[in-house]
């Protein structure tokens, strides 16, 4: 719960504010779960702040919220087609991955159960960037991450929005997004450590190396 906190504070996600009148401060709660390997054993205990989103009212505290996500027989054929070709397929994982999306809506919440500021216990956060549960979180995490991907020369399939392809004469590699998880997979490994530096500098990532089990 406290690593939570820290990489919430750590990204400005949020501040500290007076409810204004006329608004109403969403709840939060805390979720846990338990992260297991390909084999089933515990990998990490993981604790989540997540927002009541379905207290929300579309039109005051949210607008769009729609957010595309690979699908099922995109992953099946690019692992076809590194199979095929016999490309190694990379995993990379985005830490808190929503906490970086950037909210154009006013958005207040409460203060989490645990982590309150002493002597502004009345007091609520106005968030600057989204927490999960929130009903446009999902969406202000793709219009971020679209853009970095891009600026590091991809293009995006204009028939499946959450798979880039860079090409540069006979190299070539594939990005695959399902939310906060990449797969990446081509024919030149240079490119592959290049784009995970690019990432590394805007976002926190886990690089998860060969994947096994997705």
């Amino acid at each position: 719960m406290k690593d939570e906190i820290n990489s919430i504070e750590k990204k400005d996600t949020w501040e500290l504010a007076t409810l204004p009148s006329g608004h109403q401060a969403i709840g939060v709660k805390w979720v846990y779960k338990v992260k297991k390997n390909a084999n089933g054993e515990v990998e990490r205990y993981k604790a989540r702040l997540v927002a009541k989103g379905y207290k929300q009212k579309h039109g005051v505290d949210y607008e769009e919220v729609f957010a595309p996500v690979a699908r099922l027989e995109t992953i099946l054929l690019l692992v076809a087609l590194a199979a095929q070709n016999r490309w190694p397929i990379h995993q990379m994982d985005v830490k808190s991955a929503f906490l970086n999306g950037t909210l154009e809506e006013e958005v207040y919440v409460e203060q989490p159960q645990g982590f309150m500021n002493e002597g502004h216990e009345n007091k609520v956060l106005r968030l600057k960037k989204a927490l999960y549960g929130l009903k446009q979180a999902p969406r202000a995490w793709d219009s971020r991450l679209p853009r970095q991907v891009s600026s590091n020369g991809f293009s995006r399939c204009v028939h499946e929005y959450a798979l880039y392809v860079k090409k540069e004469k006979d190299e070539i590699l594939f990005v695959c997004i399902y939310v906060d998880d990449l797969i990446l997979t081509g024919n030149n490994t240079q490119m592959y450590g290049d784009f995970q530096k690019a990432m590394a500098q805007e976002f926190e990532m886990r690089d998860m190396g060969l994947m096994s089990y997705y």
